[in-house]
């Protein structure tokens, strides 16, 4: 007996939805990037032309539009065009709500980090003493 699993099922043209932590899995993929972290950062405190955007997240400006695009494609940041400029936006406040979110954890993590440093230094026997020359 074959079991029906997701290849099989777009063999037959079988539409199968995606796992929510497989969405969840790609969501988070979107924002393995630092300059799509920056790009959404700026974009947390304002509306931003492409020329503003590319001073502060210091990559190229091909590199920029790709970003920028991979972030449109998810669905994350939205644009409107004003004559030349182009002015992008996020699509959702929770957006940065999410980003403020990563930034307590990671500093939540981070002090841990520097507490068990500490008790290690604490814990540890002092460096033997160099022999006299």
């Amino acid at each position: 007996m074959q079991l029906m699993d997701d290849a099989n099922c777009a063999d037959w043209g079988w539409r199968v939805s995606l796992p929510l932590y497989k969405a969840k899995a790609d969501f988070f993929k979107t924002l393995g990037h630092p300059a799509r972290i920056r790009i959404l950062e700026l974009l947390s405190q304002r509306e931003h032309a492409v020329g503003e955007l590319l001073p502060e997240v210091r990559v190229e400006a091909t590199s920029l539009s790709q970003q920028l695009a991979v972030l449109r494609r998810a669905g994350l940041v939205t644009f409107r065009k004003e004559g030349s400029l182009v002015y992008y936006s996020l699509t959702s406040p929770q957006v940065a709500e999410l980003l403020a979110v990563a930034r307590r954890i990671l500093t939540e993590v981070l002090a841990g980090q520097v507490e068990l440093l500490a008790d290690l230094q604490a814990a540890s026997p002092a460096p033997p003493s160099a022999p006299p020359s």
